[in-house]
């Protein structure tokens, strides 16, 4: 019964897989006829590069911040949504559109937010004299960073508050009423009854979404395309200008080595918890 799948995967992510490690140690470009063996050198070129560097912090910060944005407002709208009132359901339904929309579709009308010139968030800062003057938040380099990771963080908290809000209905509300009855207010019921119980969750969903955000691509490169000055060039926009701009395919393939290792990391805490809990 495992065959077809194996055979997929073999196909479609192991056999690539392999063939981008193999290219990874070769200079291989457009004008090329064949690939000329360098061993390690494209690694070499790229941790020696500034620009490699910039690129790699460009992805941490974006993937710790943006998960850690979108843990928080993915845990308080989930704590929020548990509370009982009139449509909830509805505010329910409407809260997984943006996760619903393609995410490109989410980017260009992030874009027109952001937009320098006629965005609506600088309409809305003017207007509460926040401001004196429009901020061109996409030709900026913390502008447009934050302009990213506002977008994707929108794009994943309905995810994260759907983990949440399902652990939170898991739990046992007569722990709650046990806790408020011994004195315990907001505060404490949240720090010493549900916090212990979404830990496992939380951890799970956090190690999700970080492999999950150093894999975002379409939002960052519809909105930016990796600027300015490579501002918001990540991992895998790095991958693409190489393949697809530059046509040096061994460079993005060695690229695409560090990105994979750098996945990796969270990936195997996330494999040791889920075998830990099997277990």
């Amino acid at each position: 019964m495992l065959v077809p799948a194996l055979i997929a995967f073999a196909v479609v992510i192991l056999l690539p897989f392999i063939q981008s490690l193999r290219l990874s140690l070769y200079r291989f470009t457009i004008d090329m006829d064949r690939p000329s063996f360098i061993g390690p050198g494209n690694f070499a070129r790229l941790l020696s590069d500034p620009g490699m560097g910039t690129v790699w912090i460009n992805s941490l910060v974006f993937v710790v911040l943006t998960t850690a944005v979108t843990f928080a407002l993915g845990l308080a709208w989930a704590l929020m949504l548990n509370q009982p009132f009139r449509g909830r359901g509805m505010v329910r339904a409407l809260t997984l559109l943006p996760w619903v929309l393609p995410s490109t579709v989410t980017a260009f009308l992030a874009a027109w937010i952001f937009n320098g010139q006629y965005g609506v968030l600088n309409a809305l800062l003017l207007k509460a004299g926040w401001i004196a003057q429009p901020i061109t938040w996409l030709a900026e380099e913390r502008g447009a960073m934050a302009a990213v990771i506002v977008t994707k963080a929108w794009l994943s908290v309905p995810l994260f508050m759907a983990f949440f809000l399902a652990g939170l209905q898991g739990g046992s509300q007569h722990q709650v009423d046990a806790a408020r009855v011994d004195g315990c207010h907001n505060w404490g019921v949240l720090r010493h009854v549900i916090v212990p119980h979404l830990m496992p969750t939380m951890i799970i969903v956090t190690i999700l979404g970080a492999m999950g955000n150093l894999q975002a691509f379409d939002v960052i490169y519809a909105l930016t395309q990796g600027g300015p000055i490579k501002a918001t060039t990540m991992l895998s926009v790095e991958v693409y200008k190489q393949a697809f701009q530059n046509w040096d395919m061994g460079t993005a393939c060695a690229v695409g080595v560090i990105w994979f290792v750098t996945i990796a990391v969270p990936a195997t805490f996330y494999l040791r918890i889920l075998f830990k809990r099997e277990a």
